[in-house]
């Protein structure tokens, strides 16, 4: 007898703004053996891009034009937009203050949902804020990853202290605030948890227990679709 055809798992990861799921994405998808959709850096380099070209968020007549002539590449951890690598480039404070207002734009989402979804014939792990809710409605696994603002902020402010940068605490936690409450009330896809999501708060959770947990949950749901 042929052993039974099991479709590969889609997970979805969404969250607010410094609530690790990009960390935790990666490293489940590598767990997993399934591959990592790095849904942030394809909308970051959006903004860089058109942030670049001087087109601005309340432009949407103009980004449909623009955004016909943007490649985007993710290689081993490098981002790259027409062949030129923008790693660095899109995780800047600047990018930071304007990624938020392109990606609730139509025309940039509408650009970008068939390219999400054509990665997952194979399974994949994806983060975002509408990944569950909007990209993959249908996924095997949704979990929608919080932490308080404070400790959101933490995170930030560490992760620049560690890239060299200047950070100043404050101006973060700010920053925090103002995205949540623009993600949770922006008119398209706003954050927020999607139907039959796993809802884990890691607060008081380190990368490792909230990623043990998620793989945990993908490998009980993988054995039950193979009986």
């Amino acid at each position: 007898m042929n052993e039974k055809t099991v479709r590969p798992l889609v997970i979805t990861i969404d969250g607010p703004a410094g609530a690790g799921k990009s960390t935790v994405a990666r490293i489940a998808s590598e767990k997993l053996g399934l591959p990592y959709l790095d849904t942030g850096a394809i909308y970051r380099a959006v903004a860089w891009f058109l942030k670049d070209r001087s087109v601005a968020p309340e432009e949407t007549n103009k980004i449909d034009a623009v955004l016909t002539g943007i490649s985007i590449s993710l290689s081993g951890g490098r981002v790259s937009v027409n062949g030129r690598d923008v790693t660095a480039e899109i995780r800047t404070p600047d990018v930071d203050a304007s990624v938020s207002s392109y990606s609730a734009l139509k025309p940039v989402r509408d650009a970008l949902m068939g390219l999400q979804r054509e990665q997952a014939s194979n399974g994949l792990v994806a983060d975002g804020r509408d990944m569950g809710t909007v990209v993959f409605p249908d996924a095997d696994l949704k979990i929608f990853l919080t932490a308080d603002a404070e400790e959101r902020a933490k995170r930030r402010y560490r992760e620049r202290l560690d890239r060299g940068e200047k950070a100043n605490f404050e101006e973060i936690l700010r920053y925090v605030n103002e995205r949540d409450l623009y993600d949770m009330n922006r008119e398209i896809a706003p954050l927020r948890p999607a139907a039959g999501c796993v809802i884990l708060d890691s607060t008081r959770m380190t990368i490792e227990e909230v990623t043990d947990v998620i793989v945990s949950l993908a490998r009980e749901l993988g054995e039950n679709k193979k009986n």
